[in-house]
């Protein structure tokens, strides 16, 4: 039984006997001068399918089959649906991309013929080849097709990851061309590995991305309650107190760490949803219920669009649309229900109890190695066909809402929950990021700190590495005295420390390479801001700089016998801390260059060893040849090591030469007491004066000039080498700014 609903019927009545139409037994009476929503209309909908009758009639308990009801929305007006526009249909016209290949180079041989020129002609591949197709609201459009067809490339195209001048072709939402800016803020991108940190638990992982992606204007409260729907929604109730884990921690399964991933880019409920084979590595049951999370979210509300390889039967029933590629080309667009129909008319009828997407995939594959033609035939017959299908006169769907007005109309249904900042209804407003800076910077800092403190043995290893390198150097140097040998000593002793404390930040190096990936997911979006980044990555770092730098100079300044005192102490710490600053500084800006651990390594360590030939301990300042001066003066190592001399041999007072001891490391070290009374009395008759054993010779001045020391204090050079730390973390900024646009050329 069929009973027609004649809601704002455009034949009915007017205006007030049209809404005494709709409340008769079906709608309550809406606002004074508004029309029923279609939201309310369906809720009505909704209850009159559980038989509550406004008229009293008697209820459906399940015996019968409760009576069909059509909604006739034929002439409905954009103005009749001020709280609902139309669904999103996000549209791509004739995509084509392609890259050069480069050239191949041919050596000539003895037993091959020299051709005339030295190698092939660089080429262009064309990996898509004018893809046209539609996405809907409520709907999963999945791209099939095997390794190398397009089907990557084309979810980058469509999530705005390739160069702009790259892409040919047109993609656009509700019928407007989609900006940049704006599509970050509406979508999300899911890519194909699981980039979580590890020690975080599930919970944990999706509140800080509640933390990024919601605005501040909503509680804490809400944002936890968003969690946990989203947790519910994602099916990991289970499991939402566990780490996520990695090799060598035990965590969450393979199926739940790819639900989080889905879930820490859709927790601001996107109105675009890309995924990147979301069921690579996966079981068919944990794929099963990825796919079934999938359509959940998409019947939310979303355009849901993934990559897939090879979809089981239970998957394929959860699809909408489908788009199979062959070498960047479509070799078939529609419904998984049209494949029977497709390719029994192509003349390759699927077998009954066949997988449809194996046999397409299998048919596809044998067309491509078949011969030179390929697939071409069945990617003209798919164009043909497409145009066979195409219905004839396709119904306008009649005035539509602007895409901003569509978007800020779907933000105060309470979809893209981070631009809900406020309420002026415009599309517009909706801000590039969620929270102000300091707001990022303070979840990323809360999140990093998390991470860390749960593998506590990654500092210890390196606490323990320095308090390693000050006990022997302690040992080694241990009570220096005054004289010319003791000088020599405190040189080396410096020159070794400062360079350890350099070498030591090395291991900075793997941080953020390993968090590379999980950092451009996050910004990619618009997650949080780079400079967010690079300010919390200093805060992280900071305490952990200041307790090793401490436990190295308690360890070596009063057992090495250093001169200064408390004060000379506090100083000696001091240019410690600075020294690593610059190296953690430098380090990780060279991790924002180099994309490679140990690649990364073998740069470090050859440009910290030039920093310390040219630092003054081997050579002097003046013994540098004027070619290579300027790398003097770029030499982090350089002014920390000037810097704990001035300390050390800065006091006027001080003498450190006295009477015989010129004689020492020298070959006249070795006469006798007398010979060297009577070398000095001769000394002394030429020079004019007096020089007894207590006569001071060399004074802490008197050191430093003869290394070259003479341009800086010590303060000076302690503001400048944290003024490198600075100018690295700078660098570091711009080289994320530069090396983290994440898309293709």
């Amino acid at each position: 039984m069929v009973r027609l609903l004649p809601f704002l019927d455009g034949r009915s009545s007017p205006m007030g006997d049209s809404e005494e139409n709709v409340c008769n037994g079906l709608l309550d009476a809406p606002a004074a001068g508004r029309p029923p929503t279609l939201g309310e209309l369906l809720k009505r909908v909704g209850d009159s399918h559980d038989g509550a009758r406004s008229d009293g009639s008697p209820s459906y308990d399940g015996s019968a089959a409760p009576p069909d009801y059509v909604v006739e929305l034929d002439d409905v007006s954009v103005g009749d649906l001020r709280g609902r526009p139309l669904p999103f249909v996000l549209a791509f016209i004739n995509l084509t991309y392609s890259v050069k290949t480069p050239k191949k180079l041919s050596f000539p041989s003895l037993f091959r013929p020299r051709r005339s020129n030295s190698g092939a002609a660089s080429g262009t591949k064309i990996l898509l080849d004018s893809i046209s197709g539609e996405a809907r609201e409520g709907e999963i459009l999945a791209v099939l097709g095997a390794s190398g067809s397009g089907k990557s490339t084309l979810i980058d195209a469509l999530a705005n990851r390739i160069a702009k001048g790259s892409l040919k072709g047109s993609i656009t939402l509700d019928g407007e061309t989609l900006e940049s800016r704006l599509l970050k803020v509406i979508s999300a991108y899911v890519m194909q590995d699981d980039l979580l940190f590890p020690m975080l638990t599930v919970e944990e992982t999706l509140m800080f991305a509640a933390e990024f992606r919601l605005p501040r204007s909503l509680s804490a409260t809400k944002k936890r309650a968003r969690v946990h729907a989203l947790i519910d929604q994602l099916g990991l109730r289970p499991a939402a107190r566990t780490i996520i884990g990695d090799e060598g921690h035990r965590g969450v399964s393979g199926g739940e760490r790819r639900r989080v991933s889905i879930g820490t880019d859709i927790i601001h409920d996107p109105i675009i949803l890309f995924l990147d084979e979301p069921t690579s590595g996966l079981d068919s049951t944990s794929a099963f219920m990825v796919v079934k999370v999938l359509q959940r979210i998409a019947q939310s509300g979303s355009i849901v669009i993934m990559s897939v390889h090879q979809p089981s039967y239970r998957i394929l029933g959860l699809l909408d649309r489908l788009i199979f590629l062959s070498r960047g080309q479509t070799v078939y667009s529609g419904p998984p229900a049209g494949l029977p129909v497709f390719f029994s008319e192509f003349g390759h009828p699927i077998p009954e109890n066949e997988n449809r997407t194996e046999f397409a995939l299998d048919l596809i594959r044998e067309l491509e190695t078949s011969g030179p033609t390929g697939s071409k035939p069945l990617v003209d017959f798919n164009r043909s066909w497409q145009l066979m299908k195409l219905p004839p006169g396709r119904r306008s769907p009649g005035a539509r809402l602007s895409l901003k007005d569509a978007i800020s109309a779907s933000i105060s249904r309470g979809k893209l929950v981070s631009g809900a900042t406020d309420g002026s209804g415009s599309a517009s407003s909706v801000p590039i990021f969620a929270n102000p800076f300091w707001i990022e910077m303070g979840v990323l800092t809360k999140r990093s700190f998390t991470n860390t403190r749960r593998m506590p043995e990654l500092f210890l290893i390196r606490l323990g590495a320095v308090m390693v390198t000050g006990f022997i150097l302690a040992t080694i140097f241990w009570r220096l005295d005054s004289s010319p040998r003791g000088v020599q000593e405190r040189l080396g002793f410096f020159a070794f420390a400062m360079s350890t404390m350099f070498y030591t930040c090395a291991d900075a190096l793997p941080v953020f390479i390993q968090e590379r990936y999980i950092f451009m997911r996050e910004t990619a979006y618009n997650a949080y801001r780079r400079s967010s980044y690079v300010l919390s990555n200093a805060v992280v770092g900071f305490p952990s700089l200041v307790l090793l730098s401490a436990a190295f100079a308690a360890t070596t300044f009063f057992a090495v016998g250093l001169s200064g005192g408390l004060s000379g102490f506090v100083f000696f710490f001091l240019i410690i801390l600075a020294s690593f600053w610059a190296g953690s500084g430098f380090v990780t800006f060279l991790s924002g260059v180099v994309p490679h651990v140990m690649l990364g390594y073998t740069v470090v360590v050859a440009i910290l060893a030039y920093f310390l030939l040219f630092s003054g301990f081997f050579i002097n300042r003046e013994r540098i040849p004027g070619y290579w001066i300027w790398f003097h003066y770029l030499s982090l190592v350089k002014y920390p090591y000037e810097a704990v001399l001035r300390n050390e041999f800065g006091m006027a007072s001080e003498c450190f030469v006295r009477g015989e001891q010129i004689f020492d490391n020298t070959p006249l070290g070795n006469i006798p007491e007398a010979m060297k009374q009577r070398v000095l009395g001769a000394i002394s008759g030429v020079l004019g004066m007096r020089i007894t054993s207590g006569t001071c010779v060399t004074t802490g001045d008197d050191i430093l000039r003869q290394q070259g020391i003479t341009q800086l204090g010590k303060w000076d050079c302690l503001w400048v080498t944290v003024a490198w730390g600075f100018f690295f973390r700078v660098l570091f900024y711009f080289s994320l700014l530069i090396g983290s646009k994440n898309k293709r050329r």
